[in-house]
């Protein structure tokens, strides 16, 4: 497939860290990069975070995006955030079904995919995980594991879509452990997400579609793994909130 038919995305997640004006310097930090960026860059900051952010970015190329959202509009979603007060915001993404949302907050494929369907029905784009854990890679069952999380997420969601989803593969054994997939181990599992969206819909919509790496992608590995054929960009953890090292993974991206 034509891999220059897919923009580099590289995404920052920066879970539940800064505080405003620490966030406000990391923007600042962050938008020299921008100038020479040939790749879209992305930063998925907590929600306190998102008016400020917003701001900080205004006028510039960052992006910004949420963490998370409800699958209801409104209602008695007690500590929630519903996809259209994102959106009024003027929040343009939002992470949807991330490792650690499945791990400690129970969510599961169901709600993943009713999430998914809220944030695109109010005009979202959406960052969608998916991928294995430890135990499930060391049974060899990583194939199965990961299109099974994909074909859970799109259920019900029409090919006009498709234009505003990313996929993100995120091996849960490489989140925050300093581990990481192989270029090959993480091009591989790319590779079967992009054949089972062309199962799901076609080859001309997998073709188009952007994959990232989500493993603890730093400077040092990046552009080996940017390298995979079936590898579009990054969803970046750690090396997010440090601007000199996120700024050498969009150079990287850039190539």
């Amino acid at each position: 497939m034509d891999k220059s038919l897919r923009p580099a995305v590289i995404a920052g997640n920066w879970k539940m860290n800064k505080l405003r004006g620490e966030a406000r310097a990391l923007v600042e930090g962050i938008l020299p990069a921008l100038a020479k960026a040939d790749c879209r860059v992305i930063a998925c900051v907590p929600f306190t975070d998102l008016e400020t952010v917003l701001e900080a970015a205004r006028g510039s190329r960052l992006h910004i995006g949420a963490q998370n959202c409800h699958w209801a509009q409104s209602g008695a979603y007690t500590g929630e955030i519903s996809a259209p007060m994102l959106a009024e915001m003027g929040v343009e993404y939002v992470i949807l079904g991330h490792s650690e949302r499945r791990q400690y907050f129970g969510e599961t494929d169901a709600t993943v995919n009713a999430r998914l369907k809220a944030a695109l029905a109010s005009g979202l784009r959406v960052i969608l995980c998916v991928g294995e854990t430890l135990e499930q890679r060391q049974r060899g069952i990583t194939a199965p594991v990961c299109s099974m999380q994909v074909r859970s997420a799109l259920y019900e969601i029409p090919e006009a879509a498709m234009g505003d989803l990313l996929i993100a593969y995120e091996p849960v054994w490489a989140i925050g452990t300093g581990k990481t997939a192989t270029a090959a181990q993480a091009g591989e599992v790319c590779g079967l997400i992009r054949d089972t969206v062309a199962d799901l819909y076609s080859g001309r919509v997998a073709e188009r579609l952007c994959i990232q790496y989500g493993g603890s992608m730093n400077p040092g590995n990046a552009a080996e793994l940017l390298d995979q054929p079936d590898i579009d960009g990054g969803l970046i953890g750690g090396a997010s909130l440090r601007a000199e090292e996120f700024a050498q993974i969009i150079q990287a991206a850039s190539r």
